[in-house]
């Protein structure tokens, strides 16, 4: 693998105009299928399997002329104080309103609130529900125009109007000003490590055409393969991070070989040999873990995760050839200062704050391991009271139409309005197909906990049948999960008595089903992920215990980061100084999506860190020793990732979505947790404690696994190649002064 990778590092460095001419031709190339290929779809969400879906798709099946996802927008309608809805003004007001939007063309059902019992009991509120044909992504201007006119109209006649639903809901665009602040921080940190503007550049530049290339090549292949939008985000926040890291690992080698003396062109291949090696295991790790979230069984997340994943691997690529190429046209310019001047070799003798912070740690093991332990144990408590479930309109903001809506229905028609149940009702082969329906109803209408029944409403053929269950409680309650697995557990009683079977769907009934999916997948996910990376990172290591140490870190860092994500998103810990409109149960989706993301990363600097101990550890140097060198080596790079990452990740704790934000918070506090506590605290002083033990390895295994020489001790047997000399930089070096 070293020999390898260092012979392509010195190829990409020989040929350098001819390698960036082929990234500039690709990202030409997958940016103008982008703009050719249809618009991506929206983010359709199945879950097969579950109860919910299959009432979705039985509705889909046996209501053709409107969709079951399509797009539905409830118009809520408050009296002004002392007066009440009913009133004849305000009546022709609100009816003069559902006529016009049942005009609309995409609209398939528009439901008085005097038609349909949509007024609450003391008539002070009441909505209108319009159901559309198509989704919301797909809604015209024309018809949110004449939805919001139409309101607007009625405020004119002295009503408060919100609307709540799916129809005017918008999605956040992949990008925007958190992104651009990231990458500025990012930018500034790479400068101050490396003190060189050519050095700081390199990296976001070759971050920015790999992010390119994987999102053009998503959004040319998105409409082809069901890529949603979603898919984009992911994969520009992940590819900028790594892609960001993965050349700061290999410019930090280059400059770290120059400084030894050695030719341009052959710093660049031991660069990419050594931390070529460090950058293609640590990736792999990051595509294992993206890939592994197909064992949870959403295809949309499986979707996301192999995209992701695709977006890594064109970074890894980016990182082996372009950056070598790249400081082939800047060989002087991204060297340290006292380089540049011609002071020579750099003394390495000197202990950086690194290795000063190693040899605190191996001076004191066990305190430092049973204090980092402890800390992060107190911050994962709260993950006992992990609720999963998913925010809707609740969590945003108050300024939105959408969140005044679901507070105006809670007041006038209890909590649990805000969350229906949808039953469906399979008919077929009844003999009186209304008289079942209807003792369907009673039964399930005597059920402890539900306020009230719509009436149900057949589809053409009369053979399905649809109505709504209001709980008392709110969607996200635990009263209301219960309330559903009670309906269901009485099915076969009910089904028995009116020779009709049901089932339950809903949003509340799908979030859920998706919950329990998730937690049932979680620990086979764990398991294949943490399994495939424990056998790759025993075989970059040819150690038992490192592995097992890294995969236990790991699982620290994640559960830590849980803990603070229930914290501030459930239990509502500085939840306003975050923007947290309001708290409530962690997304269904977030543990599972975190403990694939941050073990991927977190892989990064384990390999990174401990690749360079054991690089030190292979030519002879102590195991004590041999940790101090991979920190004197490699923290200062460590440390200007893991900040570079934040920074990216943070980025996005801005962002009005709920879901973003709590993803932004998440990952940003698993690599400041991960990065400072476990690699650079836990890592060194288990090390410490294990001294030559931790490099131990049966000596049967040794022989049956392969060897991929990491750490690069075969580049050491090479025959020495001629010196290139500085003038061979081209226009674009820096001349020595």
């Amino acid at each position: 693998m070293a020999t390898f990778l260092y012979r392509l590092g010195r190829l990409a460095f020989r040929k350098r105009w001819y390698v960036v001419l082929v990234w500039v031709a690709v990202l030409a190339g997958v940016g103008f299928g982008a703009a050719k290929a249809p618009a991506v779809p929206d983010d359709g969400f199945s879950m097969p399997g579950t109860e919910s879906q299959r009432a979705f798709d039985l509705l889909d099946q046996r209501f053709p002329s409107s969709a079951a996802d399509g797009a539905v927008a409830r118009i809520v309608f408050v009296a002004p104080h002392g007066q009440q809805v009913t009133a004849t003004a305000n009546r022709s007001a609100i009816e003069k309103v559902v006529d016009e939007v049942a005009g609309g063309t995409q609209v398939a059902r528009a439901v008085s609130p005097f038609s349909g019992q949509a007024v609450s009991k003391d008539a002070s509120t009441a909505y209108a529900t319009v159901t559309y044909t198509v989704k919301s992504d797909d809604l015209t201007d024309a018809s949110k125009r004449t939805l919001r006119d139409a309101a607007e109209r009625a405020r004119n006649a002295g009503l408060t109007v919100e609307i709540g639903g799916s129809a005017l809901t918008t999605r956040p665009a992949a990008g925007g000003a958190g992104e651009m602040i990231g990458v500025a921080i990012a930018a500034v940190v790479l400068l101050i490590t490396f003190g060189s503007l050519a050095a700081a550049g390199l990296p976001l530049l070759t971050a920015i055409i790999g992010v390119g290339v994987g999102v053009a090549a998503i959004m040319a292949l998105g409409s082809a393969f069901g890529l949603s939008s979603t898919t984009t985000t992911l994969a520009t926040m992940l590819g900028l991070a790594v892609g960001i890291d993965y050349a700061v690992f290999i410019v930090s080698r280059y400059r770290e070989e120059r400084t030894r003396g050695h030719a341009p062109q052959e710093a660049a291949g031991l660069a990419a040999g050594t931390a070529g090696s460090s950058v293609v295991f640590a990736g792999l790790t990051v595509v294992i873990a993206l890939a592994g979230l197909s064992v949870v069984g959403v295809p949309t997340l499986t979707k996301m995760g192999l995209a992701a994943a695709g977006t890594v691997a064109v970074a890894m690529l980016v990182a082996l050839t372009l950056v070598p190429a790249l400081l082939g046209l800047f060989q002087r310019a991204v060297l340290p200062r006292a380089a540049r001047r011609g002071a020579g070799t750099v003394d390495g003798g000197r202990p950086g704050g690194g290795a000063r912070w190693a040899r605190l740690v191996l001076r004191h093991p066990l305190p430092v391991l049973v204090l980092a332990v402890l800390g992060l144990g107190m911050i994962a408590v709260p993950v006992m009271d992990l609720r999963l479930g998913t925010s809707g309109d609740e969590a945003k903001p108050t300024s939105t139409t959408e969140r005044r809506a679901y507070d105006d229905l809670a007041l006038g028609f209890g909590p649990g309005f805000n969350g229906p149940l949808t039953v469906v009702v399979d008919t077929t082969g009844a003999g009186d197909p209304k008289a079942a329906v209807n003792t369907v109803i009673e039964k399930i209408g005597a059920t402890q906990g539900v306020v009230s029944i719509s009436t149900a409403r057949f589809n053409a053929a009369g053979d399905t049948a649809v109505f709504s269950v209001i709980p008392a409680a709110g969607p996200s309650d635990k009263k209301t999960k219960d309330i559903v697995h009670t309906i269901r557990a009485e099915r076969p009683a009910i089904a028995s008595a009116s020779g009709l079977t049901y089932e339950v769907t809903g949003t509340t009934a799908v979030n859920i089903d998706m919950a329990q999916k998730v937690q049932g997948a979680l620990v086979p996910y764990l398991a294949v992920v943490v399994g495939l990376a424990f056998l790759l990172l025993l075989v970059v290591f040819r150690s038992v215990l490192v592995p097992v140490k890294a995969a236990f870190g790991f699982l620290l860092s994640v559960l830590a980061a849980l803990g603070a994500v229930v914290a501030v998103f459930q239990w509502g810990w500085l939840a306003g100084l975050l923007g947290v409109a309001q708290s409530g149960p962690i997304m269904s989706l977030m543990p599972i999506f975190m403990v694939g993301i941050v073990f991927g990363l977190a892989m990064d600097y384990e390999v990174f860190l401990v690749a360079r101990m054991r690089e030190a550890y292979v030519h002879g140097v102590p195991a004590g020793e041999a940790v101090v060198a991979g920190f004197r080596y490699s923290a200062r790079v460590v440390v200007a990732a893991a900040l570079i990452m934040m920074a990216v990740f943070s980025g996005f704790i801005g962002s009005g979505e709920a879901v973003i934000k709590m993803v932004g918070f998440g990952l940003t506090t698993a690599v400041l947790l991960d990065a400072f506590v476990v690699r650079m605290t836990i890592v060194p002083a288990v090390l410490a404690l294990l001294g030559d033990r931790a490099w131990w390895m049966p000596r049967w295994l040794h022989r049956v696994l392969p060897r991929v020489d990491v750490e690069g001790s075969a580049l050491g047997r090479l025959p020495s190649p001629r010196a290139v000399p500085d003038d061979t930089a081209g226009l674009l070096s820096v001349p020595v002064r």
